[in-house]
């Protein structure tokens, strides 16, 4: 082998099953260990995540599937779980739902050719190195993006867990439709539900590496056979398909694709944003960005392979990640063992699931959806700002009544308007001078401070620019004023400790301000600017308005240079 080929050979090493290129025969067993407990978890939940998603449970075993080895082969964080999704399934079988009658054909291509979408999206963000987009989601708005879509879980599953036919396409008429039948309730469907959730809480609360939803599967199809409750009314979710899927390409038109995109754009969205958070609270929190851009891209081709297969996009997911590493996972091989299991389920083992009640899954989503809904996280942003608790609030009310596409897009931009709103109304502080020091603090916290007579220092915390410059300037007149109501003023000292930049709008304004102020008899002074605000002073021509001279190292010596002026 010729060098030339060696670094070749290295970099598709390094390209496919990157947690296994240093392997240790010592990883086997903990590995072997995690992937039979992610196994037990995801078993049910992929079932009942098919069904939120309006497809038949097998399908969301093909998503696992597809998920499970395609990150193996190119994910670079050991312990994510990747697979269906809880958060972006009421997301696809909204967006689908306007174009055809949910649990037809036509609705699996189109579910389908979402995921295709979703896929492309995701991988284009990878390549590109664009997962910084999920920065633009603040926690409080995505506390309430998941509080929402919780909400929707819960409605929806409402009909299963009650023994109802259900109805409705909005979450205020899911509820009508429950309120109007609940003389029709089914005990033993109640019965089997609250039995499930039980298991699945208790398991929770006690460790959550046991498989409580597992178990309360097995033991509902138990009761249900033993019980005969179809004979009772209650539903069953019949013969799953088995079997290896079909890989082709989904049909759906071009019309339908247009229609597509916004869900699909709200779905790759949700992706970005909660692969970062999975990561960011995973043991695998120290990669590195390029590691982040690489999982992004292996999320993205995993929804391509489940689109091909039938499926629907797949997602990483916290808590499935969190058993991995609970269980004592070392690598992706974990993930490669929890698909081989489900591999031989759907070939094998499919005609033992037939009686499984359908108020099972209905109540294993019921369980996710109090996951996702943080009570204490919300409670947590109250008592930090009510403005980012009301942020979210709205959040949680627009996702779970208007519609989980449209509240995304009425997050992004409450959080972008709060944004701007803050940076354009920007705190900032008078300063004194800590007695017997030459230090500058604001003068209305901490200990009692001086001020230096015919002196104002003022501090912004932000920079200046044309949202903010002209209340800046209001501010400065203001203080000026008020100061010389009591002495005359001899200077203005701003301190730029906390700017980052002026933009050309607020240079001009601090120029035509320190103009003004100059008619006045009160000179301008800067302290403690950067390279970059002193750049954009001297490119606009303020430096050289207010005098070279006038920019100090320290406020101590700008308040002196000012004070010594007659």
């Amino acid at each position: 082998m010729g060098p030339a080929s060696q670094p070749r050979n290295g970099r598709s090493t390094r390209l496919l099953l990157p947690t296994l290129r240093h392997y240790q025969p010592a990883w086997l067993g903990a590995d072997v260990l995690a992937g039979l407990t992610l196994v037990a978890i995801a078993l049910p939940e992929q079932m009942a995540t098919s069904r939120l998603a309006g497809l038949p449970p097998a399908v969301g075993l093909y998503a696992f599937l597809a998920g499970s080895v395609t990150f193996a082969l190119l994910g670079r964080s050991a312990r994510l779980s990747v697979g269906a999704d809880s958060t972006i399934a009421p997301v696809m079988a909204a967006g689908v739902a306007a174009l055809g009658v949910t649990g037809t054909a036509a609705y699996g291509q189109r579910v389908s050719y979402l995921a295709l979408m979703v896929g492309v999206l995701v991988v284009v963000v990878g390549l590109l190195r664009l997962g910084w987009i999920a920065e633009f989601l603040s926690r409080p708005v995505i506390t309430g993006i998941l509080g929402g879509i919780a909400v929707q879980i819960f409605v929806r599953q409402l009909p299963a867990v009650l023994g109802l036919a259900g109805g409705g396409s909005t979450t205020v008429g899911r509820l009508r439709v429950v309120a109007g039948h609940l003389g029709d309730v089914n005990g033993w469907a109640v019965v089997i539900a609250a039995g499930v959730f039980a298991v699945v809480l208790g398991a929770e609360t006690v460790d959550r590496r046991i498989p409580g939803a597992l178990i309360g599967l097995v033991g509902s199809i138990v009761v249900a056979t033993a019980f005969d409750l179809k004979a009772h009314g209650v539903a069953l979710i019949g013969a799953i398909h088995g079997g290896l899927p079909s890989f082709g390409l989904p049909s759906a038109s071009w019309p339908d694709g247009r229609r597509l995109v916004g869900p699909a754009l709200t779905v790759t969205f949700l992706c970005l944003a909660q692969t970062a958070a999975t990561i960011s609270g995973s043991s695998d929190a120290g990669s590195s960005v390029e590691d982040f851009d690489r999982d992004l891209l292996a999320v993205g081709v995993g929804s391509l392979v489940a689109g091909l297969s039938g499926s629907f996009a797949v997602n990483t997911s916290p808590p499935r990640s969190e058993i991995v590493a609970a269980s004592g996972g070392r690598s992706q091989a974990s993930g490669l063992v929890a698909a081989a299991v489900v591999l031989l389920v759907m070939l094998a083992a499919t005609g033992l699931l037939q009686d499984l009640p359908e108020a099972t899954l209905g109540a294993i989503l019921v369980f996710v959806a109090t996951r996702l809904f943080r009570i204490g996280e919300l409670r947590s942003i109250g008592r930090f700002d009510r403005v980012e608790f009301g942020l979210a609030v709205v959040t949680l009310l627009a996702v779970a009544v208007v519609g989980i596409e449209q509240g995304v897009a009425i997050a992004m931009l409450l959080s972008l308007a709060d944004r701007t709103w803050r940076t354009a109304r920007p705190r900032d502080a008078v300063l004194g001078r800590v007695p017997g020091t030459d230090h500058w603090i604001p003068s209305d916290v901490g200990p009692a401070t001086e001020h230096v007579p015919g002196v104002v220092v003022y501090l912004v915390y932000g920079p200046l620019w044309y949202g903010n410059a002209d209340y800046i300037a209001e501010r400065l007149r203001h203080l000026v004023a008020a100061v010389a109501d009591a002495e005359p003023v001899r200077g203005l000292v701003l301190d730029a400790d906390a700017m980052s930049d002026i933009d050309y709008t607020g240079a001009r304004t601090l120029g035509a301000l320190a103009d003004e102020l100059r008619r006045q008899g009160v000179a301008v002074a800067i302290a403690r600017s950067s390279h970059l605000v002193h750049h954009d002073l001297k490119h606009s021509g303020v430096l050289r308005d207010i005098g070279a001279e006038r920019l100090f190292a320290t406020v101590e010596d700008a308040v002196a240079a000012l004070a010594r002026r007659p």
